[in-house]
Order: structure tokens, then sequence, then C-alpha cells
């Protein structure tokens, strides 16, 4: 016979034994505090267990046909782990108890026969077993959905990252810093200065020694060879610690700066040309030569980093306005009436491919007032403004 009481909202309590009369004083005693369902199949009860997941406590008596307690409890084990399991035994069964306790990982074992309110206590315990069992692993996946998403957010980071605990083993390393390091997939539980001699970064595990052995707030540029060229680190070294201000560790962060020298040749190439006085294109011309140079040298650099992503496309953008200029500049002298409408959106576009933030030159403003005075009059005087 088997029987399944449905009470939502109780922890379920199967019990498991070849006798009616046994089931029926099981799920009387239990009936007000537990979901109660009973089996007089050891088989069967292996389907309810699953069918009824999560069980809190099953309880078996030893002795039962085809399959015995200890056999039972065996496998709830190897299915339920988290499920808290009882048996119930005599006097002559305690070998047999000792293995279920063995292969079972029994939470306790009662003998027979048993007081109701002795039995009551022993299953709470071994409810209140299985509830801390399931808060810890909820705890524990909980623990690993924000560890999966920490990652995926410190996987996305532009800078690299290497956490190492007190003793200087690597506990995490993110993905843009495994890129820039050429480091193994999982270089965590290796020490830091053996992942570093692995890839022959002698000298960038020396900075970074330096780094730890002074004050925070510093930071160190270091070059790393790549191939036939060298790419450009700034490294900063920060104390991780609890709350407590006990420390735990330390993360040296990694970040691409090859781009710096080329961008302040950018910068220079902008500010020159923004301030210039006087007739502006020779200038405008000159700053062309420098933009294509200085293009070909991010092209060259043979770096992928963001920053040098960034600085390729702002220079590509300078050149689109100084371009689109002097293409204004010449259409209003080779032609009676060039398409005002064209024009406008010419200079619309340099407006806003000039980087933001920098002045427009001042014959580009004067040279801007002609085309609005042109569309508005359709007068053109033909002369040069730039």
């Amino acid at each position: 016979m088997t029987e399944v009481r449905p009470r939502n909202g109780l922890p379920k309590l199967l019990v498991v034994d070849d006798e009616e009369a046994i089931l029926e004083t099981m799920a009387f005693t239990f009936e007000d505090d537990y979901d109660v369902v009973t089996s007089n199949d050891a088989r069967r009860a292996l389907d309810l267990l699953d069918e009824n997941a999560p069980v809190a406590v099953v309880i078996t008596d030893q002795r039962m046909p085809d399959m015995t307690g200890s056999q039972l409890l065996a496998e709830v084990y190897a299915r339920h782990p988290e499920t808290s399991r009882i048996i119930l035994t005599g006097f002559a069964d305690m070998a047999s108890t000792v293995q279920a306790i063995n292969d079972g990982h029994v939470y306790a074992y009662v003998n027979k026969p048993w007081e109701p309110d002795d039995l009551k206590q022993v299953v709470r315990r071994a409810y209140e077993h299985h509830a801390l069992l399931m808060e810890n692993r909820r705890l524990v996946d909980e623990l690993r959905r924000s560890n999966r998403f920490l990652e995926a957010v410190i996987d996305r980071l532009d800078t690299g990252a290497i956490a190492v605990d007190p003793a200087g083993v690597v506990q995490a390393a993110n993905a843009s810093a495994r890129e820039m390091l050429k480091l193994p997939d999982d270089p965590r539980g290796v020490s830091l200065d053996d992942v570093m001699k692995s890839k022959g970064l002698e000298a960038l595990a020396a900075t970074i020694q330096k780094l730890a052995s002074e004050a925070g707030g510093r930071f160190e540029d270091a070059e790393l060879r790549v191939g036939d060229g060298a790419r450009r680190l700034r490294i900063t070294l920060e104390t991780l610690g609890q709350r407590d201000g006990e420390p735990i560790g330390r993360v040296i962060l990694f970040k691409e700066v090859s781009h710096e020298p080329l961008r302040r040749r950018f910068d220079e190439i902008v500010i020159d040309t923004g301030q210039h006085e006087g007739e502006l294109r020779p200038r405008l011309d000159e700053a062309l030569r420098e933009l294509r140079a200085l293009a070909d040298d991010v092209r060259g650099s043979g770096i992928a980093s963001p920053g040098m992503a960034e600085l390729g496309e702002r220079v590509s953008r300078a050149q689109t306005a100084i371009q689109n200029w002097l293409d204004v500049d010449d259409l209003l002298v080779r032609e009676d009436y060039p398409d005002a409408q064209l024009l406008r959106d010419r200079m619309n576009v340099a407006a806003q491919r000039w980087p933001s933030g920098e002045a427009l030159p001042a014959r580009v403003a004067e040279l801007a007032r002609r085309v609005e005075g042109y569309y508005e009059s359709g007068e053109n005087p033909r002369q040069r403004v730039l």
C-alpha cells in the first residue's frame, strides 16, 4: 500500500515499512507537522522520493522483503544526498545498522520499540539538518551565480586584472589580463611568479614586486614585447581587505597605454590646427599629411586595444572634417552656383567629425558663415576663405 497526503507548506516525510500498522502509526504521529508520504514497498518508495522531491526526511525499517533498509538508504543517498535518513532497527540488526550508517550516510538510527516523543525529537533534528543543508546549498548556488555574474562583468573590462592571495597565488584573472599576457585559460592555483616566469615575463614580475613593496596609489609603466613589436602597460596594485581591515590579497591592474604617445601626437595636430591664424589651407594640407602618417602608425602598431581603436577612429574623423572644409572652399571658388544644401551638409558633417571640445579654426568659422550667407542669398563671390 502507498499513501500520499499532500500538505502544502509542510516539510515532506517519507516512511517506508512493510507493516501497514506501522505506517498508520507513523502517519498519525507526524501528520500535524509534516506532509507524510508512506509506502510498504521499498522500490516504490524510491519513485515516491523522486516524485515528491525535496523530501526532508526518510524513515525506513531495516528488515523488509526485496530490499533492506540499509540498501534503500544507500540508494536514497545516491539520488538525494540532502535528504536526512533514519533507520529503525532491532538489537539483532546492529551489523546491518553499521552497514547502513557507512553506505547510506544515516543521520540517526532508532531502536525498536521507540517512544513516540523521542522519535519526534529525532525527526525534528533530522529535518533541521536537512533544512540547514538546503540553505547551504542555496547559498552556494547563489554564490556561484554571483561569481559567474561577476566574472562575466570583469571579463568585459578593458583593464586586465589578476587577483592573488596573501601568499601570491593567483585566485582570478580576467579575460583582458589573460589576453595581454598570453596566460593559460585558468592560471588559478599557481603562484604569480611562476605564471610570469612560464611566459618569460620576469621583468614584469619585478615591476609588480616593486609596487608591492611601496605604498599604494602609485603606478609603473612597463614594456611588454609582443612578436616584433611592443605594448606599453600601466600597472597599478591595490590591496584587498575585509571590513575589519584584514588583508586578503591584492589585485594587479594592467591598462593598455601603447596608444598614449600616438594620442599626444594627435592632440598636437588638432590643437595646432585649431589655433592657427592667417591663411589656413597650407596648415590643413599639412595636417592631412600628418594625420595620414599617424593613421599608418596606428595600423602598423599591430595592437588591437580599445584605446588604439578609439584613436584610429578619432584620426579618421579629423581627416574627414579637414577634407570637407577643403572641398567646400574649392566648390565655392570653382562653381558659380554650387549646391547650397550639399555645402551645408558637408559643413555639418565636418563640425560633427572634428574632435569635440576643440575650437574650430577661425577661418573655418568664417567659411561656415560664407556657406550660410550663400544658402540664404544665392550670392557667391567665388573667393577663397581658407
